[in-house]
């Protein structure tokens, strides 16, 4: 089965409800955000550690086991889908 889309937002936006509805809304996805100073940036640190042990053969998904876990922030609203 393929995991459902969810939505990761970072950065100012992220603190911004309203805005993260409308993204659900429009993707009919949830959308998650991680409280992490500078997070839009972590996407890339972990992205160079990858590189960093890749000849170990150690996948992305080993390398963000570390992430902070994201925080649900909103769902989409029921219905959004057929606007």
């Amino acid at each position: 089965a393929v995991p459902r889309t969810r939505i990761l937002a970072t950065g100012g936006t992220s603190h911004n409800k309203k805005i993260l509805q409308v993204l659900s809304d429009v993707f009919n996805a949830p959308v998650f955000t991680i409280d992490t100073a500078n997070s839009a940036c972590l996407g890339s640190a972990y992205r160079a550690i990858h590189g960093l042990v890749a000849e170990r053969n150690v996948s992305l998904a080993d390398v963000v086991k570390s992430a902070p876990e994201p925080r649900l922030a909103v769902t989409p609203t029921p219905g959004a889908e057929e606007v």
